[in-house]
């Protein structure tokens, strides 16, 4: 099978049966995800890797922990990092996090690395920066929209912080004012997101 048809065949997998939700999100478990892309291709393999300076199955900074989970179909192994958080979706600090944790996170890496090939994508579509609800349709285009207020821990900030982890390279700066396109940031959530760079 080509290399391209892997990625439209899993893409073409609804996987929405399977989908739950958590919160106002849809996510597809691990579990379910991996039987989906095993189920299809059974050469798959997922590679767990490990930090060569001291043998965990996670990586540090110092401060924070993350996770590397490759996923191997046809040869193409696509790698998805994640950093080990807790149930409100913020970073856990190295000196409090524990293997319950780090599975959880290897877990949940698997199956966005799974989507990367295509199974179960459309779950992650707007994941990088949340959008705002949609308004009324008679809302005239010239009339500027109101911003979403960005609060710790609301319904939002999960997929913020995922954002702002997953893009840490760009900078504050240039986070900021991809956010600040679609939420109003205030001094102490800005601070809260530098604490997780």
């Amino acid at each position: 099978m080509k290399m391209e048809s892997v990625y439209n065949s899993l893409k073409a997998i609804d996987v929405r049966p399977k989908a739950e939700k958590k919160g106002r999100a849809d996510y597809l478990s691990w579990a379910h995800a991996w039987d989906m892309l095993k189920s299809v291709y059974p050469q798959a393999q997922r590679i767990i890797y490990e930090s060569e300076h001291t043998g965990l199955n996670y990586f540090t900074d110092g401060k924070t922990a993350y996770v590397k989970v490759g996923i191997v179909v046809n040869d193409l192994e696509h790698i998805d990092m994640l950093c080990v958080m807790d149930h409100r979706n913020k970073s856990i600090p190295i000196d409090k996090i524990c293997s319950f944790e780090v599975n959880k996170t290897i877990q949940r890496a698997t199956a966005k690395a799974i989507a990367m090939h295509g199974l179960g994508l459309s779950l992650w579509t707007g994941e990088d920066i949340p959008t705002q609800p949609s308004e009324a349709k008679d809302t005239p285009s010239n009339e500027p929209k109101k911003k979403i207020t960005l609060k710790v821990d609301d319904e939002n900030w999960a997929k913020v912080l995922g954002y702002v982890v997953a893009n840490k390279e760009k900078g504050i700066d240039n986070l900021l004012k991809d956010l600040r396109t679609k939420y109003s940031v205030s001094a102490s959530v800005k601070k809260e997101l530098e604490s997780n760079l």
